[in-house]
């Protein structure tokens, strides 16, 4: 058996009582928020009106971040650069030559 080192059933306690204090705060506020704005939980259309303009604002700025790196790429490396969505994030991928076979 292991041994509890003094003051470790204080910690535990302490711990309890802030949590529980947390949980009643948490309840108290979810209760006054549904007391507040009752017609709340009720769905508008036009969340996505706005998640399409989020989305196209980030396809826009993904657009402009891939030209700027693209444009970086070719000013200070002497290699080929594409843009491609890539798995990993990159916004570039370098482009290897292919040579024939001799």
């Amino acid at each position: 058996m292991t041994s509890n080192p003094p003051g470790q059933g204080f910690q535990n306690k302490n711990r309890v009582a802030i949590l529980a204090e947390l949980d009643k705060e948490k309840r108290r506020l979810i209760q006054n928020q549904t007391m507040n704005s009752p017609g709340a939980s009720i769905p508008l259309s036009r969340p996505a009106v706005n998640k399409d303009f989020r989305d196209h604002a980030e396809q826009q700025h993904i657009a402009a971040q891939q030209k700027a790196a693209l444009q970086h790429a070719h000013a200070h490396s002497s290699g080929f650069f594409i843009t491609q969505d890539s798995s990993f994030g990159n916004l570039i991928l370098p482009v290897l030559p292919r040579q024939e076979p001799e």
